[in-house]
């Protein structure tokens, strides 16, 4: 493994045309999740989903534009400069408005070792 790893967000590794990009894996990243999402206007279609099965936590930031944070019946106004972290067991979800947004989601096990879903490597499929 090099000591540096550079790459712009165009050269991760995407499965579905540039709306999940494999941060984590394409710049070798092993100790924690990094992924970022990019969201079209009027997005609704995020799985509303939880961690209680696998522990992790995860933070949410944009890097651009707007979205809104679901969790556990609140809403929540993501923009850039504003940073979430979702504990494992809380139910999550995001949407946008009249933007689209560019998402930066970093995610880890407190206390225990990470380990990557499969879903996130280079070249493999997403889940459902």
């Amino acid at each position: 493994m090099p000591n540096v790893t550079v790459k712009r967000i165009e050269e991760f590794d995407t499965p579905n045309g540039g709306g999940f990009c494999r941060a984590r894996a394409g710049l070798g990243v092993t100790a924690f999740g990094l992924q970022v999402e990019q969201f079209p206007p009027n997005f609704e279609h995020f799985p509303e989903h939880d961690h209680t099965d696998d522990g992790q936590e995860e933070v949410y930031t944009l890097l651009s534009g707007t979205a809104t944070l679901h969790v556990d019946g609140k809403k929540i106004t993501l923009e850039p400069g504003v940073f979430a972290r979702v504990a494992p067991n809380a139910t999550r979800k995001i949407t946008t408005g009249d933007e689209p947004c560019r998402l930066l989601a970093i995610g880890g096990t407190p206390g225990a070792a990470y380990v990557a879903p499969a879903f996130t490597e280079e070249g493999a499929a997403l889940p459902g």
